[in-house]
């Protein structure tokens, strides 16, 4: 049996509204969900990526740790976003920086390419295409 891919990635947020403002600009869309979850441990903002991928944003209504995001902690390292071609990731960080998003620019490994940055709350984000784009 084939091992499913990814269908969702959700994110816990210390801001909800910066936070949808923020992702709705760089997927350059708007959520196409935004509602308490049924028990009402939680509200989340949802945004559908091409390919079926869902981005989710949670808050849990103050119950949030409120330390910052840290890739050294157990846990989340960071989310990487498939790009097709190293030209597309070009464009990537073009539009990062029209968006006013700070990033190093494109890393290259012998493995692939990508540009990090980062999200209003410092969770680790990345653009990546594989070595033979």
């Amino acid at each position: 049996m084939a091992f499913p891919g990814l269908q969702h990635v959700a994110l816990t947020v210390s801001d909800l509204d910066r936070s949808t403002r923020w992702y709705a600009a760089l997927f350059g869309t708007e959520p196409v969900l935004d509602e308490d979850e049924e028990g009402g441990r939680f509200h989340h903002t949802v945004f559908a990526l091409d390919g079926g991928m869902l981005f989710g944003l949670h808050t849990h209504q103050g119950r949030e740790s409120g330390e910052p995001f840290d890739e050294q902690r157990t846990g989340l390292d960071h989310v990487g976003f498939a790009v097709g071609s190293h030209a597309e990731l070009e464009r990537w960080a073009q539009r990062l920086t029209e968006l006013g998003i700070g990033h190093d620019g494109i890393k290259r490994a012998h493995y692939g390419s990508g540009i990090s940055f980062r999200d209003p709350d410092n969770i680790a984000l990345e653009f990546f295409t594989g070595p033979d784009s």
